[in-house]
């Protein structure tokens, strides 16, 4: 199993742009994929990026652009660069992992992103 720890979020304005970071407690190489998602009030959790161990990117269409995911592998840290950001944007944001030889994912607490219009 994987802690994982989220910061960064926060409030801002409409335009702004937020770093989101998520540090892991084991080797980020022993990880297959990690990624964030987003879930906000009355709706269901959502990929937004991920990025796999080969350094594959996915996004979301609607952050497509926007949004940039990396990752420090000496950090064991993934982030979330979030740049334009709308109100539509506002959620809680939470990190997640799959390990190598595992089906479940791990996740971590969330933080809350609240952008202002």
């Amino acid at each position: 199993q994987v802690q994982l720890v989220e910061s960064g979020g926060g409030l801002v304005q409409a335009g702004g742009s937020l770093r989101l970071s998520c540090a892991a407690s084991r080797t980020i190489f022993s990880i297959r994929v990690m990624g964030w998602y987003r879930q906000a009030p009355g709706k269901q959790r959502e990929l937004v990026a991920d990025i796999r161990s080969d350094g594959t990117t996915n996004y979301a269409d609607s952050v497509k652009g926007r949004f940039a995911i990396s990752r420090d592998n000496a950090q064991n840290t993934v982030y979330l660069q979030m740049n334009s950001l709308k109100p539509e944007d506002t959620a809680v944001y939470y990190c997640n992992c799959y390990m190598w030889g595992r089906s479940s994912a791990d996740w971590g607490q969330g933080t809350q992103v609240t952008v202002a219009s």
